[in-house]
């Protein structure tokens, strides 16, 4: 995993906008105060939300690093 953030990092591998919004989105929404399921009044379920967000986004991270993956072991010119 550090090599695929390094390789992002170093601009290596492009990752997709689509998983850039994610990661933004989970962020933004994580540290918002507006929230769609309050946990103020709904306790533990009220995380779910802002889990079912950072699963979509765990996701697409694992697809990019599977796309990376399969790159290199084809020896495509990264």
């Amino acid at each position: 995993m550090w090599r695929f953030l390094r390789a992002i990092k170093d601009g290596e591998h492009r990752v997709a906008p689509t998983t850039w919004a994610a990661a933004v989105a989970a962020v933004v929404y994580t540290v918002a105060p507006i929230d769609l399921i309050p946990e103020l009044v709904l306790g533990p379920l009220g995380i779910a939300d802002d889990l079912g967000l950072w699963g979509i986004f765990a996701l697409l991270f694992v697809r990019e690093q599977r796309r990376w993956d399969a790159r290199r072991a084809s020896g495509a010119d990264l």
